[in-house]
């Protein structure tokens, strides 16, 4: 489903099961309709702004899971310079800056390397349109699953936002917040066992 708050979207989707159609909820980041898991959304606008701003100051961590082709082992950082083509809803990597174009940055960790798939953790840094999927892509290890930026495998999408962590808009207590992806559908059935370990 969409993040954002329209019809069919997640604040209506949580509106339904709050049982309060006239709920004030604000989206703070998106996920990509394709990406599964957590999210947070503010209930007023105070704290959706000061949300926004923790964004904006590095205080909130996203991690993620991904299963992308190809064997990529270790850790490392992807660092690249995005430009998004709004009419095309694609993101691509540039090598000379200009006036849409976008830094892109992001860690990754090798949770198990195949010669024909690797499962990554990733710690986004900012918030790109489509930013994991082109910075993969772009290497050669498009997202299983992600017929957008290459892949033809007809899997299920290889990425999920698997972990939140934010300072509480209105006490500044660190919240965390985790959840796996589901493990019985392929490409995640693979590593079932070791994601459970996480």
């Amino acid at each position: 489903m969409v993040s954002t708050d329209e019809p069919g979207g997640l604040p209506e989707l949580l509106r339904t099961a709050l049982d309060d159609a006239k709920a004030n909820l604000y989206t703070v980041h998106r996920l990509d309709q394709v990406v599964g898991g957590v999210m947070v959304l503010a209930r007023t606008a105070h704290a959706a702004k000061d949300l926004s701003a923790a964004i904006r100051a590095g205080q909130v961590e996203k991690d993620y899971l991904a299963v992308c082709h190809g064997a990529l082992d270790g850790q490392g950082e992807m660092r690249d310079l995005l430009l998004r083509d709004k009419a095309a809803r694609r993101t691509q990597v540039v090598s000379q800056p200009g006036p849409d174009v976008k830094q892109a940055l992001l860690f990754y960790e090798s949770l198990a390397a195949q010669p024909d798939q690797s499962l990554l953790r990733i710690r986004l840094v900012t918030g790109r349109p489509h930013q994991i999927r082109v910075q993969l892509a772009s290497r050669g290890h498009p997202l299983c699953g992600d017929k957008k930026y290459g892949a033809e495998d007809g899997l299920g999408m290889g990425l999920w936002s698997t972990a939140l962590c934010f300072p509480h808009p209105k006490t500044g207590q660190v919240m965390r917040f985790r959840v796996l992806p589901p493990l019985e559908q392929a490409p995640w059935s693979t590593y079932a066992d070791l994601l459970r370990t996480l």
